[in-house]
């Protein structure tokens, strides 16, 4: 049946001077899902991909699921869409819920994307392009899975200041969990508790707001602690003293 691979390309909180952002690769067999999307993608892409053992660019993703549109998780995406288009000649595929894109091209990518022209210069004589003329959203579904190649992904809300999705995502008989960004949820937690390996994010010991603080989860039975890995980490997070395991960027994990 072959294995589910997860290579974080990214795993620092938006004002990280340490890592890049939220963005993880998951893998089954030859198609490749990103998992949110910030700026530099490509870069991203090269750097963990080359570290994990098996370079990947923008050409070999088939989509991308986007949790949310804060720019940290979501800023790579005028790249992809553009490189997809220019260099790759199709849409990028979108997986999101209908919550979340609601705003993406009018408050998002308009501003960089809308004046241009086929070529990917600007000119007055162009029409104005659209969300369809570099992506193709597929819409996710709080009240079932929708499969994009060999990926079959489900989504629930967040607690947190936008609309935000966490995910399920199976394949080659697993199962990844991805909290996105969101204040501590025990039900929640309870949602992703049945997965292989959950990707939760945390914040440091005693802050929270709309993260998760490290204390909460470190309360958690040691049997989920032990299919958890942490994520979105301020940069003076204390991984050697967690009792959860950290990601690390470039690691490749075989769930």
């Amino acid at each position: 049946m072959g294995d589910l691979r997860l290579i974080p390309l990214g795993v620092g909180e938006a004002f990280t001077a340490v890592n890049y952002t939220s963005c993880y690769l998951l893998g089954a067999g030859d198609d490749w899902l990103l998992i949110d999307c910030p700026h530099p993608v490509r870069k991203m892409l090269r750097e963990g991909t080359t570290a994990a053992g098996c370079p990947i660019d923008l050409d070999r993703i088939s989509a991308a699921a986007i949790s949310h549109l804060h720019a940290d998780h979501c800023c790579g995406l005028e790249d992809f869409g553009f490189y997809a288009k220019l260099v790759v000649g199709r849409p990028a595929k979108l997986l999101m819920h209908p919550d979340v894109s609601g705003r993406l091209w009018d408050d998002v990518l308009a501003a960089g994307m809308d004046a241009a022209g086929t070529t990917g210069a600007a000119s007055p004589d162009a029409p104005p392009r659209g969300l369809g003329d570099f992506f193709e959203l597929i819409g996710l579904d709080e009240s079932r899975p929708v499969a994009c190649g060999p990926f079959s992904i489900e989504c629930r809300k967040t607690l947190h200041g936008v609309p935000t999705t966490a995910f399920r995502i199976a394949a080659a008989g697993r199962t990844l969990g991805y909290s996105a960004d969101t204040a501590f949820d025990p039900k929640l937690i309870d949602w992703l508790s049945p997965c292989d390996l959950i990707i939760h994010e945390a914040t440091s010991p005693g802050h929270g707001g709309m993260h998760t603080p490290y204390d909460k989860l470190a309360a958690l039975p040691e049997a989920l602690r032990a299919r958890m890995r942490l994520t979105h980490l301020p940069d003076d997070f204390d991984a050697a003293s967690s009792v959860i395991r950290v990601l690390r960027q470039g690691e490749e994990i075989r769930i």
